[in-house]
């Protein structure tokens, strides 16, 4: 049917103060994101029809009704801010579903009184949903004037179809928040408004109801970033999101429009696979094993946009070794300081770029939590926590050790976790005309006082603890101590522990002139170069390749990151086979007694085992016999017993369901 001229008028469904939606504290209509319309700050509780037409949408909570217009004019009525979180108790219908009105016929009341003391805002919004789709103009009356329920305050014009024929596509409108994107992708690619039947939600996934589903673009909705899966079932198009659904559905219900929503089935499915959650049980082991495979995924995932330049990094950093173990190169000339600051900069800023990254898994704030990044590695808290007389702080009469959080992974990624929590909470108690400006600081404010005051204290105790332990061994036994420190070493420094072990190696080489200590670790670099190497010759997946032989020359340069999250650990029968063969390299390096002479190591780092004064002698062919040798052992045992391209398959299917917190549903 041909699109005509229509002309309605719009009349007040309230009493009380005519208002633009520009002024209303709300962005999602203050910015039009929903469409045309005004808004009244009631004076009185009793709730009229705006327009003549058909009731097509009553909210669960009661909160919102849509009503369709003859001409095809859809109006939206909204009744107070964030008054879903009421659950109805102030509103009483006078309509239902499907019920025919005229302009002025009582629909609803509403108690403003109940709603003031719930501290909601009682504005009333009047909006044309449809108003982008069918060129509508609102030309409102004088604004800023009191009106009466009844009492003729706008007219729409623009184009127009009969109510039982829809000629024009459902608009979708972008707005600017976090989900929009993403929300505006998804919409496209299941073939846009126009294949929606509706949309519900349940506590993981946005379910939509297709006209056909062959449209849906399956592959491109998996690869989104912020998409975990795309499932099929019960006649659902099922878009796996994760803890930030409902975000996510919030942002696709604004652009598509509140007629493709349906509350009822929304509640009804989150209470099904809550259930289905709490019914879930793992076992203790099952528990550990299932929250480290979290642990682990969140940190690997949060490490791959970045283990490019990190390997490019690491390879830098060794060269600038070399050239300066060579003399080619002075460590105070000006090349070598612009050269370190390339090779330094990305792990000195990781906590910042972490915490960006992070968030996205984690459905947390991606700019806040790169700000509590900032915070963990401000120059003042990094200078305080390298000096014994400055590290021990008092925050608010708590007593703090502060930690070097410069190229941590473990804290930021607890803040990420903890940041969606905390968000949560705070959009509850802080109102909605503020949070703009108070929800992001507060937030920065709770997370870094966590990581600061809980989270580094915890880690001190443990690292020191452990610290301890290790050198209780090695005065015991060098070997003893050589296979435990080879084998667990790189764990630690996945959970930050290892920081207790570096003062002691910076300790042993400045009074000593030496360390035992520094020779061990440095085998377990090696041993994971060599164990993501095996990956690089025996798999055949190119991009795989690419990224094993980067991370193998960046571990072989003293920097293991690229290896560890985005190969060994991802991979997780590679990270146990290579921390087997770093023990064994530990325990040989242990037997042959093999010194270290500098604050260097792996293969890159072979001057630094030229015993001063001496020149190339024991020690050094102890160097080439416990590092070789790991690489070779290494290498070996991941070749034959770590890693197959049969992995690749089982690890992208079950990657997406390890997401999940929940994975039954």
């Amino acid at each position: 049917m041909a699109a005509k001229l229509v002309q309605t008028t719009v009349t007040a469904p309230v009493a009380g103060e005519l208002l633009p939606l520009s002024a209303i504290h709300d962005p999602v209509f203050s910015k039009g994101l929903m469409g045309k319309g005004f808004g009244i700050e009631p004076s009185d509780g009793k709730i009229v029809a705006p327009v003549s037409g058909e009731v097509t949408m009553i909210a669960t909570t009661k909160h919102a009704i849509g009503l369709k217009t003859i001409n095809g004019m859809e109006v939206l009525l909204h009744l107070g801010i964030d008054t879903v979180e009421l659950g109805g108790k102030p509103y009483q219908l006078r309509v239902k579903m499907g019920t025919k009105v005229i302009a002025g016929q009582d629909l609803a009341s509403m108690d403003l009184a109940e709603i003031k003391k719930a501290g909601k805002p009682a504005t009333v919004m009047t909006v044309i949903t449809n108003s982008a789709a069918n060129n509508y103009q609102l030309f409102l009356n004088e604004l800023d004037q009191l009106v009466a329920a009844g009492d003729s305050v706008a007219m729409v014009t623009g184009d127009g179809v009969a109510a039982t024929v829809s000629s024009a596509k459902p608009s979708v409108k972008v707005g600017d928040g976090k989900y929009d994107q993403l929300a505006n992708d998804i919409i496209e690619n299941v073939g846009g408004p126009e294949n929606v039947n509706s949309l519900i939600h349940c506590i993981t996934r946005l379910r939509f109801y297709l006209k056909d589903e062959s449209i849906a673009k399956t592959s491109v909705i998996s690869d989104l970033d912020g998409v975990i899966d795309v499932t099929k079932g019960s006649g659902q198009y099922q878009v796996v999101i994760g803890p930030a659904v409902n975000d996510v559905y919030d942002a696709v219900i604004t652009q598509l429009g509140p007629q493709f929503s349906d509350d009822a089935a929304t509640k009804k499915a989150v209470a099904e696979t809550s259930a289905a959650a709490n019914k879930q049980h793992y076992g203790v082991w099952g528990t550990i094993q299932h929250g480290f495979s979290g642990i682990i995924g969140v940190m690997t995932a949060s490490m791959i946009p970045v283990i490019g330049i990190l390997a490019g990094s690491g390879i830098l950093k060794g060269i600038l070794a070399a050239l300066t173990g060579f003399k080619v190169l002075s460590a105070t000339s000006g090349t070598y300081m612009v050269l370190n600051a390339i090779g330094d900069a990305t792990f000195y800023f990781l906590p910042v770029i972490l915490g960006f990254t992070a968030s996205k898994k984690l459905g947390s704030d991606p700019i806040v939590m790169a700000i509590v990044g900032g915070i963990l590695i401000y120059p003042q808290i990094i200078a305080a926590a390298g000096k014994a007389a400055t590290a021990q702080i008092s925050f608010f009469g708590i007593p703090t050790h502060l930690v070097s959080y410069s190229a941590s992974v473990f804290p930021i990624i607890v803040a990420a976790w903890l940041g969606a929590y905390v968000e949560k909470f705070l959009k509850k108690v802080v109102p909605l005309y503020l949070r703009s400006v108070f929800i992001p600081i507060l937030e920065a404010l709770i997370l870094s006082v966590i990581v600061l005051v809980g989270v580094g204290p915890v880690i001190t105790m443990i690292s020191k603890g452990l610290a301890d332990g290790i050198i209780a061994i090695y005065n015991f036994s060098p070997a003893l101590s050589g296979f435990v420190i080879g084998g667990l070493y790189q764990t630690m420094v996945i959970f930050g522990l290892h920081w207790g072990l570096i003062p002691i190696v910076i300790n042993d080489i400045a009074t000593n002139g030496h360390s035992y200590l520094n020779a061990i670790l440095s085998i377990t670099m090696v041993a994971q170069g060599g164990a993501v190497l095996a990956v690089f010759l025996k798999s055949k997946d190119k991009k795989l390749k690419e990224i094993s032989l980067a991370a193998a020359v960046s571990a072989f340069c003293g920097v293991t990151e690229p290896a560890l999250y985005g190969v060994n650990l991802k991979y997780k029968r590679v990270f146990i086979w290579a921390s087997i063969g770093s023990a064994f390299g530990g325990l040989i390096t242990g037997l042959l007694r093999v010194n270290n002479y500098a604050l260097s190591g792996s293969l890159i780092g072979f001057p630094a085992f030229i015993t001063p004064g001496v020149g190339i002698g024991s020690n050094f062919y102890g160097y080439l016999i416990s590092h070789y040798g790991t690489l070779l052992i290494s290498t070996v045992l991941v070749f034959l017993f770590g890693f197959s391209d049969k992995m690749l398959g089982q690890k992208k299917a079950k990657a997406k369901a390890d997401k999940l917190e929940t994975v039954t549903e």
